[in-house]
């Protein structure tokens, strides 16, 4: 007896059987991500890169390798996410006429709940907080981000969530309560397991990251721009990236509280969110869509600055109605955070608080058309390129305003009682965010990744990506539009009408072709890497784009501007290329940065270590790992700066005749 409670002391609730060794699929899956992780690991070392990759990225501070690498993790676990999409539409496609498919329903629910989770917490936020660090400082004529050690240590804690996710695969289990983790679905009455448990701790991890990285660029916009660039003449891509960021900073404490206290309910015995004890399941939900809406505002917004910078570049056309697009983007953002409650119209609110919802959620849609007649009016007599970038841009135009209209028709509130369980709004979700998203950061990868390494992706193999991502979506979605109309209800991984079974498998179909896209995309990038001296161009212009940071060469040194650029108008980098520049004879520029760090990395393991303690209910790794977290981020606190000695004669800097009258202009 006494081996057991010293081994329950020391493992907590932890033990073989937690070990899923009886299913089949998980042990494949695991061999197989052992297998590549061994791959991986071995080339790594065998070319001798980890110094390298600890001392040049792991431990950077460089706005522009943070950014790099928010790309890297959002990739990878779109990969892991959209695994998991193929596996509930073959579930979906064959699970009629009695066949219960080869998914037990247990698992489906923990796909489903993973799916959702890790495309919108891991791999969405990722790729738009990568593509705003990257672009953002370069194009306000920024060195770096205000606060570039936090920006380091948001990026890890990201990474320390995804961490805890990936492990849930293969010890203990996944929530199995929807991707929004649904209360009282997931008290511990109804959900003791680890699964509820892996879903909060990671979500806390990364939701703080986030948090703080949100803080971080809303301090870089409004306060470390470039002379003469007010905040009229900030690029609209900036514009979109502050308010995404600040909806960022404004939601997300809600959905830090609301998993806080649902952690106090499952730990503590509190009842915040059942019906006993003077608790309400509908307060975690108001709590966690004060979130969820404005979110896809956070997603959204910068893909708009995206297509808007495309549209400008390659339509050769400065953005028709620049003004109103600013005015359009404010009001989105605050309109955003006024629509929460359109999520459960069914839930009984009464007819008022419905139509107060149902009609701010009507109006938003105004703004978000003027954008779109703004793009469009930009193209209209302009010289069109249709490069792969552009093309990103049209096909988000033709899908995203499908997408709009169904969200319409959904915040009438009679008709939303009749879709809301339906599939048809889980179709409506995903014409939203992939045809507005998806599209826009794939069109912002395609765009930039020449500004981030000196060539162009490889253009073959990016039309296939495209086409595989835009025809793959509406054989996929399409279907489950009809079958939404019929009334085929969500979150089913079974069907009893064999009716329906056609539509699915033509999901299915559907949801193959979008993989053909998603290869095609990492062949784009493989073969643009293995191509690259055929492209290479470090002229800093190679798409002959019309914003500031392409005034600097490609990739960017780590400082980004050896002298600081000065901005006379909206569209600077036009008005730099029309006055030209002058060289400084001789001479020195001091520049100080900050030294690259591995605090980030120390907190993050320390981070993934707290969550995985508190999920098993091993305390005593829980609160050594606390304990470590304090003492190092008190000890980072004596870190110190470097400095650079640049010669200025080797940098372009303006000195136009009109310096003198925009300095005293400034």
């Amino acid at each position: 007896m006494q081996d057991t409670s010293t081994i329950s002391a020391v493992f907590g609730r932890l033990s073989l059987d937690s070990v899923p060794i009886h299913v089949p699929i998980i042990v494949g899956t695991f061999a197989g991500v052992a297998a590549l992780g061994i791959i991986v690991v071995a080339a790594l070392t065998y070319f001798r890169l980890w110094g390298y990759l600890w001392k040049e990225w792991f431990t950077s501070v460089d706005h522009k390798k943070i950014g790099i690498m928010y790309l890297v993790l959002g990739i990878i676990m779109l990969l892991r996410g959209f695994a998991d999409a193929i596996m509930m539409r073959a579930q979906q496609a064959i699970a009629f006429n009695g066949s219960e498919g080869f998914l037990p329903p247990e698992h489906y629910d923990q796909l489903f709940t993973a799916h959702g989770t890790i495309m919108i917490f891991f791999v969405a936020i990722p790729l738009v907080v990568g593509i705003v660090n990257f672009v953002m400082p370069l194009q306000i004529g920024a060195r770096d981000v205000a606060f570039p050690y936090l920006n380091n240590l948001s990026f890890w804690l990201t990474v320390a969530g995804a961490i805890l996710v990936m492990m849930s695969l293969f010890i203990g289990e996944f929530a199995r309560t929807g991707w929004l983790s649904y209360a009282p679905l997931a008290e511990t009455a109804f959900s003791p397991d680890s699964g509820v448990d892996y879903y909060l701790w990671s979500l806390e991890i990364a939701g703080i990251g986030t948090t703080l990285s949100g803080v971080n660029m809303i301090a870089t916009i409004i306060k470390m721009r470039a002379p003469g660039m007010t905040m009229m003449k900030m690029p609209v891509f900036v514009w979109t990236a502050l308010c995404s960021n600040i909806l960022v900073v404004a939601i997300f404490p809600a959905l830090t509280v609301a998993f806080f206290l649902l952690i106090l309910d499952r730990y503590l015995g509190t009842a915040f969110f059942t019906n006993d004890n003077g608790g309400s399941p509908m307060l975690y939900w108001n709590m966690v869509w004060m979130w969820g809406h404005p979110e896809v505002y956070v997603l959204i917004l910068p893909a708009f600055g995206i297509y808007s910078d495309i549209t400008s570049t390659f339509t050769g056309k400065r953005l028709f109605g620049y003004t109103s697009m600013v005015y359009a983007t404010a009001v989105i953002t605050i309109l955003s955070y006024i629509v929460w409650l359109h999520h459960f119209f069914t839930m009984g609110s009464g007819a008022n608080v419905n139509a107060f919802f149902g009609i701010a959620t009507m109006v938003i849609a105004i703004p978000t058309g003027a954008k779109v007649f703004n793009w469009l009016f930009t193209m209209y007599r302009g010289e069109i390129r249709f490069e792969l970038p552009m093309m990103w841009v049209v096909a988000f135009m033709l899908t995203f305003v499908v997408g709009g209209m169904t969200g319409v028709l959904m915040a009438i509130p009679p008709a939303d009682f009749v879709l809301h369980n339906s599939l048809f709004l889980v179709a409506h979700f995903h014409n939203v965010i992939i045809g507005g998203v998806v599209f826009g950061l794939f069109a912002g990868m395609t765009y930039w990744f020449p500004k981030a390494f000196g060539f162009k992706m490889n253009e073959f193999w990016g039309k296939v990506a495209f086409w595989g991502w835009v025809i793959g979506y509406w054989v996929a979605w399409t279907p489950i539009y009809f079958v939404g109309l019929m009334g085929t209800t969500r979150r089913i991984n079974h069907f009893d009408d064999p009716t329906l079974q056609p539509f699915f498998i033509v999901a299915a179909i559907g949801v193959a072709i979008i993989l053909v896209g998603i290869l095609g995309f990492v062949m784009s990038i493989v073969m643009g890497i293995v191509q690259r001296d055929k492209t290479r161009d470090t002229s800093g212009d190679p798409w002959g784009a019309r914003t500031l940071e392409w005034s600097t060469t490609s990739p960017p040194p780590e400082y980004n501007f050896a002298v600081t650029p000065i901005v006379y108008d909206l569209d600077a980098w036009q008005d730099m290329k029309e006055h030209g520049y002058k060289h400084p004879k001789d001479g020195f520029v001091a520049i100080h940065m900050p030294k690259n760090t591995a605090t980030g990395i120390y907190l993050s393991g320390l981070a993934v270590a707290l969550g995985f303690g508190m999920i098993w209910y091993m305390w005593w790794l829980a609160a050594i790992s606390f304990a470590a977290i304090l003492v190092i981020a008190i000890a980072h606190t004596f870190n110190y700066n470097r400095e650079y000695s640049i010669p200025v004669d080797t940098v372009a800097r303006n000195e136009s005749r009109r310096d003198a009258q925009a300095a005293a202009r400034i």
